[in-house]
């Protein structure tokens, strides 16, 4: 299985940080934010890697290169200025992820989920991985029930983790260079029951702001 590593968003949000450094360039806890990403994938298996990038995408290929140091072949995905959002992100693609179903993971979390788990979970159109709603989206996406996921209805709602296993097939009405979002692929998927999911309950943390960012790198230097 592939592992690909959505690294093209502008970092609004995290200006000024992001003005001249990629937000997955972004330091806590000693290394990069898309380090940890990497380090733990190697870790569960992984050998080949794909990352998109469209703000100050050279710097991220000159600090990764080819993946080498982790074990790993990195091939980048690179995408116009703006970028093509991520359902238009991972359809661009797939040439370089291959006819298997694939991980995706987003480039601004941390994450301590086993990567590993995913290769049980190749046989899902697509599977995503939920979280406890954080105070900053305290109504989440989604409503899980098993492993059905269903539109957030009030109960049982989580919040979408940017962990994802997905089947190239998933995006096939997804023009190559449209720019287009996940979410109106997923609402068809619950609106077809074919969305599936399950929650963790580890260590996860969305990176949206400067403040998340230095308490996360806090936290980590200090070992807690």
């Amino acid at each position: 299985m592939k592992a690909m590593i959505l690294a093209a968003g502008r970092g609004e949000r995290m200006r000024p940080l992001t003005d001249h450094t990629p937000k997955p360039l972004l330091l806590a806890g000693g290394k990069p934010l898309i380090v940890w990403h990497l380090e733990r994938l190697a870790a569960a298996g992984f050998r080949n890697v794909v990352i998109n990038h469209a703000h100050f995408g050279e710097q991220i290929e000159t600090a990764l290169g080819n993946g080498a140091q982790w074990g790993l072949n990195i091939a980048y995905s690179p995408e116009p200025p703006g970028a093509l959002e991520t359902a238009g992100g991972i359809r661009h693609a797939l040439p370089l992820l291959g006819d298997e179903a694939f991980l995706v993971v987003n480039g601004d979390i941390y994450c301590e989920w086993d990567f590993q788990r995913a290769l049980s979970l190749a046989d899902r159109m697509v599977h995503l991985i939920l979280v406890a709603n954080p105070e900053h989206h305290a109504g989440g996406d989604f409503s899980l029930y098993g492993e059905q996921v269903r539109y957030a209805d009030g109960q049982n709602t989580l919040t979408y983790a940017g962990i994802g296993i997905f089947s190239p097939d998933f995006f096939a009405n997804v023009n190559d260079g449209a720019v287009m979002k996940l979410r109106p692929l997923l609402n068809a998927a619950i609106a077809a029951g074919s969305l599936t999911g399950e929650g963790y309950t580890g260590r996860w943390v969305d990176i949206g702001t400067p403040e998340r960012l230095a308490e996360l790198d806090r936290n980590l230097k200090e070992g807690l």
